[in-house]
């Protein structure tokens, strides 16, 4: 049986408990809506939105229609839409639930139910496991009454404020002249995306035709996911052909985005999610008040953390998924997640969003090119300021999740004291106190970290490296790239043979 964790219910589409059909649909739904009730919040506002998977139109109607059986006033999203929109429409239309029926990134023959709680943040423990209950004891057949469509209003919404990003977290630049790659992955972001830059001003997008419109079955790639070897060539190929400034990526739910750059020799490279993570967390810090607070995760880079501190913020750490970082404590302007997710207007979506990321990456390219500067030139201004930090990630695909927590538990029974020849201190986080826990192994030496964890949604071990390098002045880069990437070399095959 599919259980319910904390990103709701994600599985194949099949019949049967242990798949995603309209059954396992409608027992989450009237699960959550005795849950609901449970905690005094019957009859109350309640939004439900969809992606364009196989499937999600079903599962969108049937979920909107079992609350509104149940006396729920429902706005139903009135089209496929980036999950970012949900997110929103619960926090601004002061609703009690959300459900967005997506599998995001996960291959063409999955699907998923994801849920958001008041003020638009993801659902934590133990409300997982108490929703998991409720969902059990449904034994008998739910009611559904029909519930029309909604109208546009809270997705233009949405756009206005996210158009109105780059005048209030950005500042002047000439927009106009910005040339924009843009791919959605065969997802449903890419209408809202240029519509969103079109507003803030940002005209001459030009996107990747094959994979523009929703096609749940995402034929030209393996992964839909911007992470993934080859998910981005076609777009790094329309980005050299047409000569734009920047390329974006979204992933098909649109809560994600990649950003690709230019280099000096005319090819193209994807930024990592740390080095995007960093430049819109300083991005925001400019404009933001004093001991504004910025955050992300125990697999990310440690850049943000000087940056910081050097900006006069501060700075949280929390474990992976936006249901910690968007509770990351008071004043949060800023928050990321290597895994290309990031939340750059905490005040109206409390979760990772691809559209707003791409208009304020947009807005920073534009102000820096005015300058006759490019990120390039940004990150190496921090490798001299703060050492250069280069990260990396190894996934070690298994035959399930128990594989993965299996080698967990032999590292942790056997921990190394060193690591590619440097000495290094192994932290537990089953064992820390203080702080939340988690299956996860972080070994810290001088110059080097590894964190070591089974993935939450999918069969892998995944393995996050950072190595951070002094770099005396700009003429030292090359050398300090150089011998980062002998050390990551070390690391990677310190992992694939764990």
């Amino acid at each position: 049986m599919l259980r319910f964790g904390t990103a709701g219910l994600r599985g194949p589409l099949q019949d049967g408990p242990d798949g995603m059909n309209v059954t396992t649909v409608s027992r989450a739904t009237a699960g959550i809506v005795e849950w609901l009730r449970g905690r005094c919040l019957g009859g109350g506002a309640v939004i439900v939105g969809r992606d364009a998977r196989h499937g999600s139109a079903e599962f969108a109607t049937a979920t909107a229609e079992i609350f509104a059986a149940a006396s729920f006033p429902v706005t139903l999203l009135p089209r496929p839409l980036p999950t970012p929109v949900v997110a929103y429409a619960v926090r601004a239309l002061g609703a009690v639930a959300g459900v967005q029926i997506t599998a995001s990134h996960n291959p063409a023959g999955d699907n998923g139910y994801k849920v958001y709680l008041d003020g638009g943040s993801q659902l934590l423990a133990p409300a997982d496991t108490e929703i998991e209950r409720c969902i059990d004891a449904v034994t008998e057949p739910v009611d559904r009454t029909p519930v029309a469509p909604a109208d546009d209003e809270i997705v233009d919404s949405y756009l206005t404020r996210v158009a109105a990003l780059p005048s209030t977290i950005g500042g002047p630049g000439a927009r106009s002249a910005l040339r924009i790659a843009l791919t959605p992955l065969h997802g449903v972001g890419g209408d809202l995306a240029v519509r969103a830059l079109a507003a803030a001003g940002f005209t001459d997008v030009h996107v990747v035709e094959e994979q523009f419109e929703p096609d749940p079955d995402f034929p030209t790639v393996a992964f839909p996911n911007p992470e993934e070897p080859g998910a981005t060539d076609l777009l790094l190929a329309l980005a050299a052909r047409v000569g734009a400034d920047v390329a974006l990526a979204l992933d098909p739910d649109a809560d994600r985005c990649a950003v690709g750059i230019p280099l000096p020799d005319n090819s193209w490279r994807m930024l990592r999610g740390d080095e995007t993570g960093v430049l819109l967390g300083d991005c925001v810090l400019r404009t933001a008040p004093q001991d504004a607070l910025v955050a992300t995760t125990i697999v990310s880079s440690r850049l943000l953390s000087k940056l910081a501190q050097a900006r006069g913020a501060r700075y949280a750490e929390t474990l992976t998924g936006f249901k910690w970082l968007a509770r990351a404590g008071d004043g949060l302007v800023y928050a990321y997640e290597e895994a290309i997710g990031h939340c750059v207007d905490p005040a109206t979506v409390r979760d990772k969003d691809g559209i707003s990321a791409a208009v304020l990456t947009a807005d920073l390219v534009a102000r820096l090119k005015s300058a006759g500067r490019t990120l390039t030139d940004v990150l190496d201004d921090y490798a001299v300021e703060f050492g250069l930090h280069t990260t990396d990630q190894v996934s070690l695909r298994l035959d399930s999740a128990a594989a993965a927590a299996d080698m967990v538990a032999r590292l942790r029974s056997d921990p190394p004291s060193r690591i590619a020849g440097e000495p290094v201190e192994y932290t537990d986080q089953l064992q820390v106190r203080g702080r939340m826990r988690t299956d996860a192994l972080i070994f810290a030496g001088p110059t080097t970290r590894l964190v070591v964890r089974p993935s939450g949604t999918e069969p892998k071990l995944k393995c996050y490296l950072e190595v951070t390098t002094p770099v005396a002045d700009p003429a030292a880069l090359p050398a300090a790239r150089a011998a980062a990437g002998e050390r990551l070399s070390e690391l990677r095959k310190f992992c694939l043979e764990l």
